[in-house]
């Protein structure tokens, strides 16, 4: 029987907390480990985030972007990544922030959530700009094989406002006026996992740094959904205010944190991993 990307999440929770370790291998933090702006840096850079992560935080999330720049070389280099990530018992979620309809949004799908797949990771970070109905193919993969997916709904960057709290008009036969966008997804979203125990298998992302009340999302609207919530550190939202930040939908939620772990650098940066991963959980005690 396969097991729920929702319950593989809860058990990651349970056993080793909630932080999940951005792998951005930026071309400044390359520099600062002593790395080339190369395929192979970016490789050595992965795995090295990886064994630093392995027995110290569950979770961690790849920035696709960092290796696609280097072209097929880059790829082969994220597929050892990935890997080796998956190899070492952590969850990997693929931020990857694909988007399209019909076989081409399949097809994404399929390169990251198909078992076996040179690209395959845990979950993936998807975009719904086309509705959410534009990545059923997507989710029904990532349900039957025991994948997730993250669907973008209120994000940290500042210019993502003006269109993620924009206000739906009512369609002809259809609710839905008066909603903003991002709460429209966070309430599909939360349809799709009615009843699942502990969690829901599609999560969204929010911003830790998000006012959800300005985007009309209310904590309550998920309860049953993971929340991927970037925003910690480097962007301004303090580890320690998670749950306060988050309310009701604090059971979901994934604290990821990027150059704020990996500004540690490549001796420091397990350190940061331990000193993270223990605040988080004193904010959940």
């Amino acid at each position: 029987m396969t097991v729920s990307f929702g319950q593989r999440l809860a058990d990651v929770f349970a056993a080793s907390g909630r932080l999940c370790v951005g792998i951005d291998p930026h071309s400044y933090l390359l520099g600062e480990w002593d790395l080339p702006d190369t395929a192979a840096g970016v490789r050595e850079f992965g795995l090295r985030v990886v064994e630093a992560s392995h027995g110290r935080a569950g979770i961690v999330k790849p920035q696709v972007a960092f290796y696609e720049r280097h072209g097929s070389a880059g790829y082969a280099a994220l597929e050892d990544v990935l890997a080796a990530a998956r190899a070492a018992g952590l969850l990997v979620i693929a931020d990857a922030k694909r988007g399209d309809v019909g076989t081409s949004v399949e097809a994404y799908g399929q390169a990251w959530l198909t078992p076996g797949s040179p690209l395959e990771a845990d979950a993936m970070t998807i975009s719904a700009f086309q509705g959410t109905g534009s990545i059923t193919a997507p989710r029904d993969l990532a349900l039957a094989g025991g994948k997730g997916l993250f669907v973008l709904a209120a994000t940290s960057n500042p210019e993502a406002a003006a269109v993620q709290t924009a206000r739906l008009t009512a369609m002809s036969g259809k609710s839905g006026g008066g909603k903003s966008v991002a709460a429209s997804i966070v309430e599909d979203v939360q349809h799709w996992n009615r009843g699942a125990a502990p969690l829901g298998s599609v999560g969204v992302v929010i911003g830790a740094t998000v006012d959800m009340g300005a985007y009309g999302i209310e904590p309550s609207m998920l309860s049953e959904t993971p929340v991927l919530a970037p925003g910690f550190g480097h962007q301004g939202a303090r580890l320690g205010d998670v749950t306060t930040l988050f309310g009701a939908a604090s059971a979901g939620v994934i604290v990821s944190s990027s150059r704020a772990v990996l500004g540690a650098g490549p001796q420091g940066i397990a350190a940061a991993i331990v000193a993270q991963n223990t605040e988080i959980a004193e904010a959940f005690a």
